[in-house]
């Protein structure tokens, strides 16, 4: 497959300033056939991109690691989606968000707004207590909308569901994803990264892969190997919303999973048809035992006409960054610090751009235009 048009645009979309560095693969019918490196990993030092780089992934997040940890205690059938978070928050009792379900946060129909610098109200705290004050203000803050009558793309949402994951599964959220999913799936290129460096071992690891993000003005450094997003560091570099960090090939290997349970023809499962059936249980492979089939579908069903489904984005009808290509069956995500990925299920194929746009500024948008551009132009060539 002549893939030179993808290469070149990549390394024109460097000189031309729209990213310092970044990562794209390429896969099609499960077989990567684009992985290559370009630009800069960090300015300063003059660091090379590598295709092995870790980047922060930022909103990523939200569906490689919140989204996956609510279907899997859906499937355990420790919550269900339609669950208020009265009935497992008791501190939301005497709030607005008393009523807002756990599909309602996944699907961006809480009525929450997109985002709050909470951070700077609780960094003055002890770094114990900020996660809890944090939790609070979120719990305070208006809704902006009455749940599930408008979609409104929130980071406060998320931080609810990792409240919720943890107040469930009985353990911090980073390590859950990595014990109920990336484990099982034998990953080891997604993680999360504490502030206060408890996980040192991945630090040491990958200390000389890190991707430089921004300039930030005031933690007065340019943050690498650190989390971007201030709310997320506030509390300690793990939240529902952003922390996530991991290479091209690990967001890979989690989709490629995704991708053939999509395309599985249940012969794997033994499903329960009653839904009032607590023991439901699934007969799987090692690599079914990642997510359950129908929990996933059921996640990603459109519901009243909105562009998100639980966890992920699909094509909007009109200026998306899929470009023109992508079938309306897409599911993917984009994140604040550059980095994005689509997989279309239709025509099994998954495009994972991962860039460090904002190093050393969050000012620079030029990726707006160049995302639904190399999109194209990897369509054109491959479909």
């Amino acid at each position: 497959m002549n893939m030179k048009a993808v290469a070149m645009h990549m390394q024109t979309a460097v000189n031309s300033g729209i990213f310092p560095g970044a990562v794209l693969l390429v896969s099609h019918q499960d077989k990567i056939v684009f992985h290559e490196a370009f630009g800069l990993a960090d300015i300063g030092s003059g660091q090379l991109m590598q295709t092995n780089s870790v980047f922060d992934l930022a909103s990523l997040t939200k569906p490689l690691a919140t989204a996956l940890c609510a279907m899997k205690l859906v499937e355990q059938r420790k919550i269900f989606i339609d669950q208020s978070l009265g009935q497992i928050l008791p501190e939301s009792l005497s709030t607005d968000k008393a009523d807002i379900t756990i599909d309602h946060l996944l699907r961006h129909t809480s009525g929450l707004p997109a985002h709050r610098p909470f951070y700077e109200k609780v960094i003055c705290h002890p770094e114990e207590l900020r996660q809890s004050i944090m939790r609070q203000f979120v719990l305070q803050e208006p809704v902006l909308a009455k749940p599930g009558k408008k979609q409104i793309y929130s980071d406060l949402g998320y931080m609810l569901l990792a409240w919720v994951i943890e107040k469930i599964s009985g353990c911090p959220l980073d390590k859950f994803a990595r014990e109920q999913i990336y484990e099982l799936a034998g990953i080891d290129e997604l993680f999360f990264i504490h502030t206060n460096h408890q996980n040192r071992a991945i630090l040491t690891k990958h200390e000389k892969l890190f991707v430089s993000t921004e300039m930030c003005p005031w933690r007065k450094k340019i943050l690498r190997g650190e989390v971007h997003d201030d709310n997320a560091w506030a509390v300690g570099g793990v939240d529902g919303h952003a922390g996530l960090f991991g290479t091209a090939s690990g967001v890979w290997q989690i989709l490629v999973e995704l991708m053939h349970l999509l395309h599985s023809n249940h012969s794997h499962y033994r499903v329960s048809t009653n839904h009032e059936d607590k023991n439901k249980t699934c007969f799987h492979d090692k690599k079914n035992d990642f997510i359950n089939v129908d929990i996933l579908k059921k996640f990603l069903a459109k519901k009243d006409g909105f562009d998100m489904v639980a966890g992920f984005d699909t094509p909007s009808l009109s200026g998306s960054s899929t470009g023109k290509y992508f079938s309306s069956e897409s599911i993917g995500h984009l994140g604040f610090t550059g980095t994005s990925f689509w997989m279309d299920p239709l025509k099994n194929l998954i495009v994972i751009l991962l860039s460090n746009r904002v190093h050393p500024s969050r000012e620079n948008q030029k990726i707006k235009l160049f995302r639904p551009e190399i999109h194209n132009i990897i369509a054109k060539t491959l479909l």
